[in-house]
């Protein structure tokens, strides 16, 4: 295929995938399959695929940290410990062969869409976070930004929609503050993944650069509406991202 045949595939599903990340989360499960079309190895999908998710997700963060809708403290230490995790994560994909690295993919896409489904039903709009202890709520939000931080260093979809439901179900956030905390979170993962991807040369930058324009524009899109609309409109979102989620195990599993 052409290079132009190759934006056409994946610039529309990038868009597509950003705006739905912007407010829910789980737009890795379209924009990475999306660079699987391409037909490019395993490790310049991923690699690609950072580089325009993480250029937009920077743009949609800018909008919630304008907007105010984050909590400072619990999304500054996660944050912290998702760049620890995502550069770990990121640097063992780089010891996986492509075979063994799309094995690993099918294992970990169906189980992501098990845990969201399973978890998702769990979602309150309420906000309990003053009820936790300042400590504990420090040590909690380490320990989502290390392990989601990881998760999405090493394989990345979902990766949202597993931080909108860890400050909702462990913190206690509202869907806004949540949204905007995952926003901030997920930024510092993907940037210390796309670091090191960029070093390891595992980016097809003809590709990513378009791709990231339509990211950037469904990211703002997106997070605009989050912002505007609240959770009323982020729920119906996250349900869609559920049906996602179930419709690629699906997928997977009779394909």
């Amino acid at each position: 295929m052409t290079l132009l045949h190759l934006i056409a595939i994946v610039c529309p599903l990038v868009f597509l995938a950003s705006l739905v990340d912007s407010i829910a989360g789980g737009g890795g499960l379209i924009s990475l399959p999306a660079y699987y079309l391409t037909g490019l190895p395993a490790h310049f999908c991923l690699g690609s695929n950072k580089f325009s998710s993480c250029t937009g997700t920077l743009f949609s963060t800018g909008r919630f940290l304008r907007s105010g809708n984050f909590h400072l403290r619990t999304a500054a230490v996660a944050a912290a410990a998702a760049l620890g995790g995502s550069f770990l994560g990121a640097r063992l994909t780089l010891f996986l062969d492509d075979h063994a690295l799309r094995i690993a993919m099918l294992i970990l896409l169906p189980a992501a869409a098990v845990f969201i489904f399973w978890r998702g039903r769990q979602r309150s709009d309420s906000n309990t976070f003053d009820q936790i202890p300042r400590r504990r709520a420090i040590l909690l939000s380490a320990v989502i930004g290390l392990v989601i931080g990881a998760y999405d260093g090493f394989f990345g979809p979902g990766t949202g929609t597993f931080l909108i439901l860890a400050f909702t179900t462990i913190l206690g956030f509202d869907m806004k503050t949540a949204c905007g905390n995952t926003k901030v979170v997920n930024l510092a993962s993907n940037l210390a993944a796309l670091a090191t991807f960029i070093a390891a040369g595992t980016i097809q930058y003809n590709l990513a650069v378009p791709a990231a324009a339509c990211s950037i524009a469904g990211h703002w899109i997106g997070s605009g509406l989050a912002i505007k609309k609240g959770a009323k409109f982020i729920r119906p979102v996250m349900v869609l991202v559920l049906i996602l989620l179930f419709s690629k195990l699906v997928f997977d599993m009779f394909a």
